[in-house]
Order: structure tokens, then C-alpha cells, then sequence
């Protein structure tokens, strides 16, 4: 599983023109779930998500989680994130784990996530446009196999 982590002051995803998930401060994460994928690798993102500290304290040192911030998530499926551009100029997508299996992940992460703080969502495999406004800038890659 991997997730792209932007710090952000405010974030968007629209539909059709339509908004459908808007934060604050906060993160937005895209998502993207791999064929190999399993609940340790949500329970790894998830835990990393909620205790990353990158949020300043009062010397101005990144030292808060999100949780300390009281920030929310706009959490985004991306299933680009495990395009493989390595050979020619059309990324494969293969490793990308169908929609059978990455509903039921993408959606418990977001139930878990909801546990502990607001959570907005995009709509998993639709065509989205997704604002947003990059604070610091702040943006942390993850990797549940920890690859980097």
C-alpha cells in the first residue's frame, strides 16, 4: 500500500463539477492499494498516518501529528501510485489491486481513520478533480513494504 501525504490548509475533490470531500487543515493522502496487499499493510499506513509528525509546535519545529493539530483527511484512491514506467512510455498498472479487492481496504482504512478524526473521501474509481493548497510544502511518501 502506498499513500502520497500532503500536509495541506485546505484540500478539495470534485465530481462532475460537484464537490464531494473537503478539509481544512490537514492531510490529503492518495492512496494507492497493491495486489499483495492485506490489513497489515492498512494497519501499517493507518498507524503511520495518525502519528507522522509534521505538524509545527510552538518553537516551530515539525513535532505535532495530525491528531495534536486536530486536522482532518481527505483520503483519495489513486491506483496510479503503482504505475511502472520503468520500461517504454505507457506505465503498467498490473501490481494495482482490482476494484474487488481494493474496496474493501480503501473502505476500512477510511472507517478506521474516522475513529480517531474527520475523514472526507473522493469516490473510489471515479474521475475526480482534487484541489489543493500545499502547506509548507509538506509531502511524505509511505510504503507499507517499506520500499522507501
Amino acid at each position: 500500500m502506498r499513500a502520497v501525504v500532503q500536509r495541506v490548509r485546505s484540500a478539495a475533490v470534485e465530481i462532475c463539477g460537484a464537490a464531494v470531500g473537503e478539509i481544512g487543515i490537514g492531510y490529503l493522502v492518495l492512496l494507492g492499494i497493491e495486489e499483495n496487499d492485506t490489513e497489515k499493510d492498512l494497519d501499517y499506513i493507518c498507524e503511520k498516518l495518525l502519528g507522522l509528525r509534521v505538524f509545527e509546535d510552538e518553537a516551530g519545529k515539525m513535532n505535532r501529528s495530525i491528531l495534536d493539530a486536530g486536522g482532518s483527511i481527505l483520503l483519495v484512491s489513486q491506483f496510479t501510485l503503482y504505475g511502472d514506467a520503468r520500461k517504454g512510455r505507457r506505465p503498467s498498472f498490473i501490481r494495482a489491486a482490482r476494484p474487488e479487492k481494493a474496496v474493501p481496504l480503501y473502505e476500512t482504512l477510511i472507517a478506521r481513520l474516522r475513529e480517531a478524526l474527520p475523514v472526507e473521501t473522493g469516490e473510489f474509481g471515479a474521475d475526480m478533480q482534487v484541489s489543493l493548497i500545499n502547506d509548507g510544502p509538506v509531502t511524505i511518501l509511505l510504503d507499507s513494504e517499506r520500499t522507501f
